[in-house]
């Protein structure tokens, strides 16, 4: 699959994986979400490559596709995503309850979506 393919693998996954929690159905979500990390770790054989091709997704319209992409570009882009999680976490609901939980684990130390 190609580094495009990829990418609108991850924010076809994310919107799905949303779609399926607010329904309540937690077991679509969570295939959602394998396959979104799936995505990712392809993404990420092409090395910084792959992460810039996913940083395309930090201006995506869809509110939810740009957060998860910041959330997952934290170290490799730092101040870009952490500004995508800044103004998120100031909204309202689920997207900005996890922007901003995001920030409090990168600040903890503890986030290891892409680890170095």
């Amino acid at each position: 699959m190609t580094l495009e393919g990829l990418v609108a693998s991850f924010a076809h996954h994310t919107r799905a994986q949303t779609a399926a929690m607010l329904g309540g159905d937690a077991k679509a979500g969570n295939k959602h979400a394998k396959q979104r990390n799936a995505a990712f770790k392809k993404l990420c054989t092409h090395g910084n490559a792959g992460r810039d091709a996913l940083a395309g997704l930090l201006t995506h319209p869809n509110e939810d596709v740009r957060t998860m992409a910041a959330a997952y570009l934290l170290r490799y882009r730092t101040a870009e995503a952490r500004a995508v999680l800044e103004e998120a976490a100031r909204g309202q609901g689920l997207i900005a309850f996890e922007a901003g939980e995001t920030l409090k684990r990168w600040e903890e130390g503890t986030w290891a979506l892409d680890p170095a």
